[in-house]
């Protein structure tokens, strides 16, 4: 892995779901900015234009409120928690596998939504989504979300695969030639629940109810899936840019994706389309979290309520191809367009089994296999 993994202790993890509450310094109105505020986020995230001048949702926030926009991207949850482990950063944007480690770990504080007066235009299905909130707390405002799409090439494909199978098991693609070596799987072990998801449809005698509650027979027959899979890899992917040149120039036809690459691609004219195969899709439900020991708290939460303005919302999910988490902004950004959040699949949330982070304690009570497990096994599968 390009990161160090660190994982929250057992006694962390048996903290936060105890309860308990973080103890942190909070501020108890919105001042004046401090010249920055510093934030983690994931590529695409945070644009100021210099990709494309239409995309720009930093420069005109830095005029108002003085708070100079200092943004240091991450490829993986892993890399996030990392980051955010060796602390300087106000803010982070983190998916679900992230977020209940940082909170866990002490890295992040609860906020004050009454300092967040966009608070309540945020979409009531995420309001109090279970990857933020603990003890009734919620540690940031929900950001985007969205699918882990399957991306092919339409040269090879006519049409759309409807399983998940042409990357997981050895085949030979619409074209007549074998996908081995011609497709990738993402360098993350939260991609296990990737492979259990599609496991619990193709062996539903497994048992698998949920794809981040495994015991020890449904993870064992999922890691010899990923296992097989390690054959037909070319590339375990995790910086978007990457993927991107790899569908390009080295062959890749099949791969799971982010919509920001397929849209990437599609504006390049490149002959891919995506798709939410029959077994349907992991997912992630981004959240900007505010830092423990935040330098800049009250320009970070300025940046709070500025991300959750809706012609923001609606601007990032028509570079990303997100869905806002501010319903909103589906009718106030004219790049994202009318139709802009029924495309990025506005009404498929309960179709998506959002990314969190496995526990050891099955919510039935029962035992599962833990996030610690997870890593370790899937750096073994890749290093094959």
């Amino acid at each position: 892995m390009k990161q160090t993994l660190k994982t929250c202790t057992a006694l962390a993890m048996a903290a936060l779901f105890c309860g308990q509450a973080i103890a942190a310094e909070a501020i108890t109105k919105v001042g004046a900015g401090e010249g920055q505020v510093n934030i983690v986020a994931w590529p695409g995230y945070i644009e100021r234009g210099e990709t494309d001048k239409a995309y720009d949702w930093v420069s005109g926030f830095e005029t108002e409120t003085g708070c100079k926009v200092n943004v240091k991207t991450a490829a993986t949850s892993d890399e996030m928690v990392t980051l955010m482990n060796g602390g300087g950063f106000d803010l982070v944007t983190a998916s679900g596998d992230a977020s209940l480690r940082l909170v866990a770990g002490k890295k992040v504080q609860p906020i004050d939504t009454g300092l967040v007066p966009s608070w309540d235009k945020v979409d009531p299905r995420l309001k109090d989504g279970a990857w933020f909130t603990v003890g009734g707390k919620h540690y940031g405002t929900p950001y985007q979300w969205g699918p882990n799409v399957l991306l092919y090439s339409t040269e090879v494909f006519k049409e759309a695969p409807k399983s998940w199978s042409v990357i997981f098991e050895p085949q030979n693609l619409p074209d007549g030639k074998p996908n081995k070596g011609r497709v990738q799987a993402y360098d993350g072990p939260i991609y296990i629940a990737d492979a259990a998801n599609y496991l619990m449809h193709k062996q539903p005698e497994l048992g698998i109810k949920d794809p981040y509650e495994l015991n020890e027979a449904q993870y064992a027959a999922v890691l010899d899936l990923l296992k097989g899979q390690r054959q037909l890899v070319g590339r375990y992917w995790h910086d978007a840019a990457v993927q991107v040149d790899d569908f390009k120039t080295e062959g890749v036809v099949a791969s799971s994706s982010w919509p920001f690459q397929v849209n990437t691609l599609t504006a390049d004219k490149r002959p891919v389309a995506s798709t939410i195969p029959a077994e349907g899709a992991t997912g992630w439900a981004d959240t900007t979290m505010l830092a423990a020991d935040v330098q800049h708290p009250n320009c970070a939460y300025k940046w709070l309520e500025h991300s959750l303005s809706p012609k923001v919302q609606g601007d990032v999910a028509a570079w990303f191809g997100s869905v806002p988490a501010v319903p909103d902004a589906c009718k106030a950004s004219d790049l994202l367009g009318p139709e802009g959040c029924k495309t990025n699949g506005f009404d498929n949330f309960d179709k998506i089994r959002f990314w969190r982070t496995p526990t050891a304690k099955c919510s039935d009570g029962g035992t599962c296999v833990p996030y610690s497990r997870w890593v370790s096994d899937y750096i073994a599968v890749m290093g094959g």
